[in-house]
């Protein structure tokens, strides 16, 4: 165990005088860190075509995931090694310094070192601040602040795109990157209060790059070569797929705790269930535009309204499993939550058919808009609930790194299968982009029974 003392047990809530910059610090950071992923996929094919890199498309993007495997794991080592004021602060400098170097690159090769430098950082922060909560934030205050991050995540959905597409067509693609440091260093600034009340750990004996780190290298190639992968086409592509799957499969189930794929009860099944929420919910939203538009004939911005309903259900939900005085148990909520992204899902693959109104479909999206913002909370409540002092980075690593790895890899198989069938049957190839997140979160309805340590 480390010396961390525990959290102040002081009345008030979030925005307590006590709390309050901490607070707004943190979901800044959240806030500025999901933006900046939503407005460069708004603005990557702007950026490729102006430097003349459509061949390093895909690594634009999977650079940064690869590199946020890595930085998980050491961050999650380092919190609890140390605590973690230093992961935190490390992981900033990178984030901001990758953004800087992306928004002055001469070359699309230069803008993807910076990418992967800011998914390195972006990895060391996230799970820095959600250790900050289990060291700093008492029990009862937990929900509500993983409530006020996951709206922190769900806000930039709603506004993202737009800004980023008037900035990249009235100033210039470089302001997308450039324009969040100049945001993200006050906020920073905004936590050093709050960060020192934390800042004295006894100090561990250990190392950053032991064997973990090397499985979560890895790992994270196996990451880049399922995205890169699913990008290309023929024999190149089942080659680089099968290899890449291979290595998250190989070496992404050292990274999380013993029985996890076992669904075993407690912290593991909380862990399992993480990855199959994203897994579930992200897989099949990269679908929903793309069919609404060519299938249903819809606009970009009336299918992009979908996603805008689902956002706003989502934080509602957040919101509310913030509340104090819950009715039903963790487990409860997060059965009911899965039942309602699978409903939710089946419920909008139905507007494939002309004869569905579209409204069904928006109903039906706002469904798992619900079931996440149920979810999310819950689980990241549960991680620390489950852990140890000297154990919150590790397990917060986890929770994340299973987000990652599983979302993935069902983005990398759903893609490639949706590629090889659409031609031939759109359809069939919808059917199956939809139908395999829907049976992982069925899948997760049992799960959720089973993050309970002990039968209901």
């Amino acid at each position: 165990m480390t010396g961390v003392a525990e959290p102040t047990t002081e009345t008030g809530g979030v925005l307590s005088p006590q709390y309050r910059a901490l607070t707004v610090g943190m979901v800044a950071l959240i806030t500025l860190t999901a933006f900046e992923s939503l407005a460069v996929a708004t603005a990557m094919p702007t950026v490729a075509q102006a430097l003349d890199g459509l061949s390093l498309y895909a690594l634009a993007f999977g650079g940064p995931l690869a590199s946020g495997v890595v930085a998980m794991v050491v961050s999650g080592t380092w919190c609890d090694l140390k605590g973690p004021t230093r992961p935190l602060w490390h992981g900033t400098a990178w984030f901001l310094a990758g953004l800087i170097i992306a928004g002055l690159a001469p070359s699309m090769a230069v803008l993807v070192v910076g990418r992967v430098i800011q998914g390195f950082g972006s990895g060391l922060l996230m799970v820095a601040l959600y250790v900050v909560v289990g060291h700093l934030y008492p029990a009862r205050l937990r929900p509500r602040i993983f409530a006020a991050f996951a709206t922190g995540w769900v806000v930039p959905s709603l506004v993202g795109p737009t800004i980023a597409g008037l900035i990249v067509e009235h100033t210039s693609w470089r302001f997308v990157f450039l324009a969040v440091p100049a945001i993200a260093i006050p906020a920073v600034l905004v936590m050093r209060p709050g960060l020192a009340r934390g800042s004295v750990y006894d100090v561990r004996p250990g190392k950053l790059w032991d064997k973990r780190a090397l499985w979560a290298v890895a790992a994270a190639v196996g990451v880049g070569l399922l995205h890169y992968g699913g990008q290309q086409r023929g024999v190149l592509q089942l080659v680089l797929l099968a290899v890449g799957l291979a290595g998250v499969v190989v070496f992404g189930p050292r990274l999380l705790p013993s029985g996890t794929f076992a669904f075993g009860r407690g912290l593991p099944s909380v862990i399992a269930l993480r990855g199959l929420v994203a897994a579930a919910g992200f897989g099949a939203e990269v679908f929903l535009p793309l069919m609404l538009t060519r299938q249903r004939g819809l606009s970009p911005a009336l299918a992009g309204l979908v996603l805008t309903v689902s956002a706003l259900s989502w934080s509602a939900a957040s919101w509310y499993r913030g509340r104090p005085k819950q009715p039903f148990s963790h487990a409860v909520f997060l059965q009911a939550g899965m039942v309602a992204i699978v409903l939710g899902i089946i419920t909008a693959a139905l507007t494939l058919s002309p004869q569905v109104p579209i409204l069904v479909g928006i109903l039906g999206w706002s469904l798992t808009g619900l079931g996440m913002g149920t979810v999310f909370p819950t689980l990241s409540v549960l991680v620390l609930e489950y852990s140890e002092r000297d154990e919150q980075g590790a397990n917060s690593s986890a929770a994340q790194l299973s987000d990652s790895l599983s979302t993935a890899t069902i983005l990398a198989i759903g893609g490639s299968l949706f590629a090889a069938l659409e031609p031939h049957s759109a359809v069939l190839a919808y059917l199956v982009a939809f139908g395999l997140p829907a049976v992982l979160a069925l899948l997760g309805v049992p799960a959720g029974r089973r993050t309970s340590p002990s039968s209901l």
